[in-house]
C-alpha cells in the first residue's frame, strides 16, 4: 500500500474546532460585558446612589 491510496484528510474536524472556538470567544465577549454592567451597578449603589440601572 502507497501513501497515495488513502484519501485526503477531512476539513470537518477543523471546521468543528472552529466554530466551536468562536462560539467560546463570542460567549466569553458576551459574558465579560453582563459581569462589567453588574459591577457597575454594584459600585453605583455601593456608593448610595439611586437610579444605578440606566439602560445603555
Amino acid at each position: 500500500m502507497s501513501d497515495s491510496d488513502e484519501d485526503p484528510p477531512s476539513r470537518r474536524n477543523s471546521l468543528i474546532a472552529l466554530v466551536v472556538v468562536v462560539v467560546l470567544i463570542a460567549g466569553g465577549l458576551w459574558l465579560s460585558d453582563i459581569l462589567a454592567g453588574v459591577s457597575h451597578i454594584q459600585d453605583c449603589v455601593m456608593a448610595g446612589r439611586r437610579n444605578c440601572v440606566i439602560f445603555r
